[in-house]
């Protein structure tokens, strides 16, 4: 495995901020793919208040009905009663008793897209790619996902739409990244990690998925069909946490999962109990997706390096996006939760691991 020694490859300091009363607090966990002799990220940009006032905090949220941005302000006194602000990326409310509830979130995210002719060195366009829409997406857009279905020369963008009521699975059509179809979300709350197979199986699309079970069961890998990218059923379960070790507190899938002859290959992140986000590999059967064939047992990247140790979050490395060329895999990620780096590997190592 190979760091690019370019890493960073894109920070805040490379985005416009949206607008004017908004700061970018980072870029990250992008979506990733090849279109002709070009690549492109489509990237999660965070923006929040860009001068707080000192008596109250003003967080951005989507409002429907102005059909634009607004800042939310919440008092300083109102906030030492009522909130919890001790997680950087979000706000909760106290008094909630074991389970705690989110009231909001620190940044609003949109997707922004990044151009490149070598891979590496990338141009971050000045405006989002698309606006913000309806009640789902009051909180933001996050985390884009690329899958290319080959026998229809379209592409799929899942990503998670967040408001006050849940996280939810997206869809976006496109076959030019100029024009969109919203299919809008496809899984019910609360539900993130959406990735699409490139091909059907049976005449069937399939997804994994990870739902968040709120009482019995882990946040784990699952796996869905649909006849046609919007009605998802025929869930199973797929892997779980471990009991130990760097994915003992939640899974769920990075990139799109690739075609090989041994069968479908998925980078995907795990997290332990202390929120530290690493990079797993495993093999899956090409015609019954939920059988696994290989499983790495340690990560194949793990946060180490000063940029993936500090930061926003630090201790994250989180793909969502990848572009397998000529038997090498390069894994665009974000770093620490504000950045995006890239590391390169060989099929040869993603199969030694895969024996391990």
């Amino acid at each position: 495995m190979i760091r690019e020694p370019k890493n960073p490859i894109i920070t805040a300091a490379d985005v416009k901020p949206s607008h004017d009363f908004l700061k970018v607090d980072g870029v990250f966990n992008c979506g990733a793919v090849k279109m002709g002799d070009e690549y492109l990220l489509l990237c999660r940009v965070a923006e929040s208040c860009a001068e707080q006032p000192e008596d109250a905090v003003c967080i951005p949220i989507y409002d429907e009905v102005l059909d634009g941005l607004k800042l939310e302000r919440l008092g300083r006194e109102e906030i030492d009663c009522l909130y919890d602000m001790s997680d950087s990326r979000m706000i909760y409310k106290k008094n909630t008793g074991s389970i705690r509830k989110i009231k909001y979130l620190t940044s609003i995210s949109h997707l922004r897209l990044a151009r490149s002719r070598d891979g590496v060195n990338f141009t971050v366009e000045e405006k989002p790619l698309l606006p913000f829409r309806g009640r789902y997406e009051r909180w933001g857009m996050e985390d884009p996902r690329i899958t290319y279905l080959e026998e229809e020369d379209r592409y799929c963008i899942t990503y998670t739409a967040v408001s006050e009521v849940g996280a939810m699975p997206a869809l976006l059509i496109t076959e030019d990244f100029q024009n969109f179809q919203r299919i809008g979300c496809i899984f019910p709350p609360e539900n993130k990690d959406v990735v699409i197979f490139p091909r059907k199986i049976r005449g069937l699309y399939y997804a994994f998925h990870r739902p968040v079970p709120s009482e019995i069961g882990m946040p784990d890998i699952w796996v869905s069909t649909s006849p046609d990218l919007i009605h998802w059923g025929n869930h199973r379960h797929v892997c779980g946490v471990s009991e130990e070790g760097w994915e003992n507190g939640r899974i769920g899938s990075g990139i799109p999962p690739f075609w090989t002859k041994e069968g479908w290959l998925h980078i995907y992140h795990g997290a332990d109990t202390r929120n530290r986000y690493c990079l797993g590999a495993m093999l899956t059967d090409l015609e019954n997706p939920d059988k696994i064939l290989k499983k790495a047992s340690k990560p194949i990247l793990e946060p180490e390096a000063s940029y993936e140790t500090e930061g926003f979050f630090g201790g994250v490395v989180f793909t969502c996006g990848g572009v397998l060329e000529n038997s090498r895999l390069s894994v665009y990620y974000g770093a620490a939760d504000d950045k995006i780096a890239r590391a390169e590997f060989s099929m040869e190592e993603i199969q030694q691991a895969l024996e391990q």
